[in-house]
């Protein structure tokens, strides 16, 4: 006999914005790092960059959100989680 099993999936995601405007949600779980842009940076970064979340593949997500808004939600998921 065939027992189905249901398999939940619970991923803590933050949603940010990319500097074109599109809303990228990033899984809390494989950021690796969150650093703020240089000022001498500018020209390596698309326009509105204000936060690199550098993810355990090795991706980097340019972000315009502050780092510190990043940072922010990513302890209020902790706190959710009791973390």
């Amino acid at each position: 006999m065939y027992i189905p099993f249901l398999i939940i999936l619970a991923l803590d995601i933050i949603t940010c914005h990319l500097p074109n405007g599109q809303e990228i949600d990033i899984n809390a779980h494989e950021i690796s790092s969150v650093r703020d842009v240089r000022a001498d940076a500018d020209h390596h970064f698309a326009k509105g960059t204000k936060c690199l979340v550098t993810m355990t593949n090795g991706h980097i997500n340019t972000v315009t959100e502050d780092c510190d808004v990043v940072r922010l939600m990513l302890k209020a998921i902790s706190g959710n989680n009791g973390k």
